[in-house]
């Protein structure tokens, strides 16, 4: 084993939070960006979901993440997501484009592999020390802030611990809009860190087959492994009654989180909605669509005006998780945009939807891991992402179902495979053999 390297001395930059019971014998460190209160997306629940369930399996989670200024957005009640039994430590970061640039305009050179890399030495500094102070066994980081497997690789080279590399989304599709410079450089890190990692781990099949055929010795070494996203049951537990979809109100649809125009788009599904509503098929008066926190409203309100949806369709804020929840819970149905282009991805928030359990119309590619994962549950309409006269022919059908109270729900039995609870055994199980393989 490489001789293991400390820095000297006590002054960093940390915050930590109130230890409450016992500590567990065995110490995992997790290197993850994205840790309330930051929110953007779902990033955070993944890293939380383990943080949470791993103590069960005799594990105990310290947190390095990156301090609160270098997020772009924040929500400061989200802390209270935060395990009571965690142990989270901040590391010096800055966002390259809001605290380098000018108008939004940077060096490229400043922001590789991405615009935290500041966070590296830091963070670094101070992991070295809490693997000293913790007697830390593994080391596990997460995508899709390269930066954070630029930091557990270097601490896995300096203090020869073993490492396992999450990736939560590919690098060539977190990548694909970026400059050539950072697409160039992050492929570089992919390279390094699935050659170093101990374990590569990834959240559908489809994303761990692309992987193993541009790196197959690795895969054959059986370093690859599947822990799909999920979500916590926990977060369900207050959520309001459903409303049936037979009441005297509009049918309500619902859509939380970013759109896009290339793989998310949906225009096409606006086109459709159109023209039922050109038909008769649906009005106001007894429809309404909410897309919650879509990004780009601008660019949709355009459409939607185009096409005289403005009654029907409504371009929300951004809330809190739980609100989003809540708001999930009280709709009829919910929407999923995820076309073919993103097959070999699953997004978090379609566990959300399947434990929520209502019907969901998912415009997602028909070969994909998401379809693969909604044919597996039960519970939801496919159809193409960008065929509008099929869209409308099918949603035409799911809001008849709707409200004739026939739509279709999922495998309650099915979904609870899916919980983080049930995906932290995997990862405890995964940690238990890297423990045994090095006695």
């Amino acid at each position: 084993m490489r001789q293991l390297i400390f820095p000297k001395g006590d002054n960093c930059y940390t915050s930590e939070r109130k230890v409450l019971g016992p500590r567990m014998d065995k110490h995992i460190l997790m290197v993850a960006f994205h840790v309330p209160p930051a929110t953007i997306g779902s990033g955070h629940l993944r890293p939380l979901g383990f943080a949470k369930h791993l103590p069960s399996f005799g594990w105990s989670p310290i947190v390095l993440a990156a301090n609160e200024r270098a997020y772009h957005r924040t929500d400061p009640s989200s802390i209270n997501l935060l395990p009571k039994s965690c142990r989270v430590y901040r590391a010096f970061a800055l966002d390259t484009r809001r605290h380098f640039g000018i108008r939004g305009k940077y060096p490229a050179i400043l922001a590789q592999p991405d615009r935290w890399i500041s966070w590296w030495p830091a963070a670094v500094y101070l992991g070295l020390r809490l693997i000293r102070r913790y007697q830390v066994r593994v080391i596990w980081s997460t995508y899709p802030i390269m930066t954070a497997h630029c930091i557990a690789y270097t601490l896995s080279r300096l203090t020869g611990l073993p490492w396992i590399a999450d990736f939560r989304d590919p690098v060539t599709s977190s990548v694909a809009t970026q400059s050539r410079l950072t697409v160039s450089t992050q492929m570089r890190w992919e390279h390094r860190v699935l050659s170093r990692a101990t374990y590569s781990v990834f959240t559908t099949p489809g994303a761990m087959q692309s992987y193993a055929e541009r790196y197959p010795q690795i895969y054959r070494e059986g370093r690859m492994i599947v822990i799909p996203n999920g979500f916590d049951e926990e977060a369900f537990s207050a959520l309001p009654v459903a409303r049936s979809s037979q009441q005297e109100r509009p049918l309500r649809l619902v859509h939380s989180g970013i759109l896009y125009r290339s793989g998310r788009n949906p225009v096409p599904f606006f086109t459709a909605l159109a023209h039922l509503k050109a038909s008769g098929m649906v009005s106001a008066n007894d429809l309404q669509v909410t897309l919650r926190a879509s990004s780009s409203e601008a660019e949709y309100a355009t459409e939607i005006q185009r096409l005289g949806l403005n009654d029907l369709v409504t371009l929300a804020a951004p809330i809190s998780y739980q609100e989003a929840l809540a708001e999930q819970a009280d709709a009829d149905a919910l929407l999923l945009f995820q076309g073919s282009q993103y097959d070999r991805q699953v997004p978090a928030k379609l566990y959300e939807y399947l434990r929520i359990g209502r019907p969901i119309f998912a415009l997602v590619g028909e070969h994909g891991d998401t379809a693969a994962v909604l044919r597996d549950t039960g519970g939801a309409v496919i159809v193409p992402l960008d065929n509008t006269s099929v869209i409308e022919k099918r949603l035409g059908e799911f809001i008849r179902a709707l409200r004739e109270g026939r739509a279709p729900k999922a495998d309650e039995g099915i979904v609870q495979k899916y919980s983080r609870r049930q995906t932290a055994v995997i990862l405890a199980g995964l940690l238990n053999q890297i423990i045994l393989q090095k006695a």
